[in-house]
């Protein structure tokens, strides 16, 4: 396969994987369930070798969403659930755990699959790149603020 390619589909899964990273309690963290699917393993068994492993899962690597958080981002990740849905259990009945970067690397090493270790490179990655985004962004808005500031200056 050209190197273009795979460059693109690298590219692509990064973007994909950060629109699943949100920033919960002022932390930048995936859900259970979208590290379960990028893992391939199911977010029962997740949350199971977690609870197996708690003491490899202090309080800045993982903590648990109450009720009312899980089904509020639920709610903003789909919009189109029917009330049959909710009956049937589609939604959760109990609180999601939320992973920090540090969380969803040591939950790869818990999990101890091939597929759980090579995503979690691209889970770590996909950290990155937001927070060099991020860091971007907050240079960009000092420079404006400057600018900003030495165009008023220039008015006066």
């Amino acid at each position: 396969m050209p190197t273009k390619v795979v460059e693109n589909a690298a590219i692509a899964v990064i973007e994909e994987i950060e629109g699943r990273i949100y920033v919960i309690r002022g932390q930048r963290v995936m859900l259970d369930s979208d590290l379960g699917e990028v893992y391939g393993v199911t977010t029962k068994r997740l949350k199971e070798q977690v609870r197996r492993n708690i003491s490899r899962f202090p309080k800045d690597f993982v903590f648990e969403l109450d009720l009312e958080e899980t089904r509020h981002l639920e709610s903003l990740r789909s919009q189109n659930a029917t009330l049959d849905e909710l009956r049937r259990g589609k939604y959760s009945k109990y609180g999601a755990f939320a992973f920090t970067e540090h969380g969803a690397v040591m939950l790869a090493s818990v999990l101890n699959s091939r597929t759980a270790v090579e995503a979690s490179i691209i889970v770590v990655r996909a950290f990155v790149q937001m927070r060099s985004v991020l860091a971007l962004h907050k240079y960009l808005a000092k420079r404006v603020d400057k600018l900003t500031k030495v165009a008023i200056d220039h008015d006066n």
